[in-house]
């Protein structure tokens, strides 16, 4: 028997319903905010990642689906994170000619080669949204994490914990990553062997390390958020100020530094303890410099991605959530006549927006009525050799057993 690959999966139509209930909440908010949807390609030219992710992260170094185009002329890879492919529609189709500042959302599937776990698969799907502008003022920050916060507790995810930092920018990084280096090289010894890798390469990589013996070591090494320029200390503090306005409760992090390295300044992460170790629900953060970085126009960027498996995980009762989905009426036909009129029956029905099942197995009533149990019917719609002569329908409510003969016209 052919299965599933390892790290994917099936939603079937019973669990389909909370995707369609969150994905219908997401874009209900995403609008009242003023966000358009915007759907990119599921692969891309590998350089858009390596350039725009950056070389030495995880997701670029170990996690990408790249493959070769048929003719070998182009390494293709299939999108690993929304971002990238967002800012490269941005600039293809110069997106910043329509406004000075530019909402877009996206829901689809993502795809990286990781190991899978609980709420975390090799194809995902995540819903990420992106504030493009010409302007870095902290109040887009907090008017996103309003947003996300305010769908986050309408779908009632208890112990939710907003996590933030800011990684500087391009004027007080370099020299922090300098004295970054020097502290692990000096540690090197206790380090796992990504970390020395990392530690090398892209030091700030060394925050995300996962490693129990790495943590105490980690924990020794000097943060950015004490080495902050002016600029970015009084852009973070204004975000903080912004947040505590907005009633939106946070903790600073100062090791919070994402996988990604297009961030600068803000980044973020919002957790439920609901969910384990894996517990990270939505994350995010500021990216000026981006466009440029793939040839763009100069913009300002803030954003976050949200897997929506690991959401679904971290609600305690998704069944309010859930759309009706069961059948209005269910038509249980007595004979071959009645089966036709049952069938143009179900026509008219559908016709006027009701949702309606037929019974094409000639089984007898008994078993449709238990049929019509198993699948939630409002009511059930008999049609027998009396109704035929009398040109009437019975009609059964199957929560209070009641039922009466009327004419195709009341229902």
């Amino acid at each position: 028997m052919i299965q599933a690959i390892r790290g994917t999966y099936d939603v079937l139509p019973a669990d389909v319903g909370v995707w369609h209930a969150i994905e219908d909440r997401l874009r209900q908010t995403f609008h009242v905010y003023g966000f358009g949807e915007i759907r990119t390609p599921m692969f891309e030219a590998t350089e858009l990642f390596i350039r725009g992710v950056g070389e030495e992260t995880d997701i670029v170094s170990k996690e990408m689906y790249t493959f070769s185009d048929r003719d070998e002329s182009k390494s293709l890879t299939l999108r690993p994170e929304g971002t990238a492919a967002v800012i490269r529609a941005y600039i293809e189709h110069q997106l910043y000619n329509e406004a000075r500042m530019l909402k877009l959302y996206y829901i689809g599937p993502m795809f990286r080669r990781e190991r899978p776990q609980k709420g975390r698969y090799r194809q995902h799907v995540q819903a990420g949204a992106e504030v493009l502008s010409n302007t870095d003022n902290p109040a887009i920050e907090a008017e996103v994490m309003e947003m996300l916060t305010k769908f986050l507790t309408g779908l009632g995810i208890p112990d939710l914990e907003l996590s933030i930092n800011s990684v500087g920018d391009r004027e007080c990084r370099p020299p922090y990553i300098q004295s970054l280096k020097t502290e692990i090289r000096s540690r090197t010894d206790r380090l796992c062997k990504d970390c020395r890798r990392r530690g090398e390469k892209n030091p700030l990589r060394v925050f995300d390390c996962k490693v129990p013996s790495c943590q105490p070591v980690i924990a020794e090494l000097p943060t950015i958020t004490d080495r902050l320029c002016e600029n970015c200390r009084s852009h973070f503090e204004k975000f903080k100020s912004y947040l505590i306005a907005r009633d939106i409760s946070f903790r600073v992090n100062p090791r919070l530094v994402r996988g990604l390295d297009y961030y600068t300044r803000t980044t973020f992460e919002i957790t439920s303890g609901r969910l384990g170790s894996q517990n990270t629900v939505a994350g995010g953060g500021r990216y000026d410099g981006l466009s440029e970085e793939l040839d763009g126009p100069p913009a300002k960027g803030f954003g976050f991605g949200m897997g929506l498996e690991r959401l679904i995980l971290s609600i305690p009762d998704t069944a309010h959530l859930v759309p009706d989905y069961q059948p209005e009426y269910f038509i249980a036909p007595i004979g071959d006549a009645a089966f036709d009129r049952a069938t143009l029956l179900a026509r008219n029905l559908r016709t006027a927006g009701k949702r309606v099942y037929v019974d094409f197995d000639a089984r007898s009533l008994k078993s449709q009525m238990r049929l019509a149990d198993k699948l939630g019917a409002k009511s059930v719609i008999i049609i027998g050799e009396e109704e035929l002569k009398t040109g009437t329908v019975l009609l059964r409510d199957m929560s209070t057993k009641e039922q009466r003969n009327i004419r195709e016209e009341e229902l």
